[in-house]
């Protein structure tokens, strides 16, 4: 027996936003659950090859798979922002490139990245100077400060734990988080701390930081959610 249909319209819902996540990535989707609860849009997720290593080498050949991995996105549909979610790799690519990338793989008025929605975090809350947390290895911290320092953020105040290997930085206890964060943030040349690394949990941390040194305390998934709402209305 064959019935039949009709077809609802889209246009009776808000365009989907998309996000693009790292193949080791163990984080940014648990955390985008709790941040897009109350949102009426839809988030799809595609993934993208990825190295179980930081390394400068792995970041850049994300490049070549960028454009592939926007295609898996439904094609049926028109975004309202993609966010790609890698904060080293988006400061050695580049936002400009990675946006042309993954506009040419699906349909998206706009395209973001944790990076570029730090910048803009920083220039909504008006801080400049930021004591910068990362997880990695100096051969990625060194093009991540140098990105920062070219959006007009300076990150003096610095620290990092130094891992190289993605499963671990997934498993940083958020006590070693905090107490490191709250440590570089009692530093008084800083205005504002920032937790780089989508696959870093940081969202039971954010508040519990901010309390203690009386600054604001942001991160690459707050962030980037942050500008990926502000960017879909």
């Amino acid at each position: 027996m064959k019935f039949d249909f009709q077809l609802s319209p889209d246009e009776n819902s808000p365009p989907p936003m998309g996000l693009i996540v790292l193949q080791v990535d163990e984080t940014i989707e648990g955390e985008f659950r709790e941040a897009f609860r109350a949102s009426k849009s839809q988030i799809f997720v595609t993934r993208i090859p990825s190295g179980l290593e930081v390394t400068p080498q792995t970041l850049t050949s994300m490049e070549q798979h960028i454009t592939t991995s926007a295609k898996l996105l439904p094609q049926s549909r028109e975004f309202s922002v993609i966010g790609y979610g890698c904060t080293s790799a988006s400061a050695i690519i580049g936002s400009e490139k990675i946006s042309d990338l993954i506009k040419s793989g699906c349909n998206t008025r706009i395209v973001t990245n944790p990076l570029l929605a730090a910048t803009e975090y920083a220039k909504h809350i008006g801080v400049t100077k930021l004591a910068l947390l990362s997880p990695y290895i100096e051969e990625v911290n060194t093009p991540l400060r140098k990105a920062f320092e070219i959006n007009g953020l300076s990150t003096e105040t610095f620290g990092t734990f130094g891992e190289g290997r993605e499963e671990k930085v997934a498993r940083i206890s958020e006590r070693s988080t905090i107490e490191a964060a709250i440590t570089l943030g009692q530093n008084t040349s800083s205005e504002a701390v920032f937790i780089s690394c989508t696959n870093l949990r940081t969202f039971n941390c954010l508040d519990k930081i901010a309390h203690e040194i009386n600054k604001p305390v942001f991160s690459s998934n707050q962030s980037l959610a942050w500008h990926m709402n502000k960017l879909s209305k």
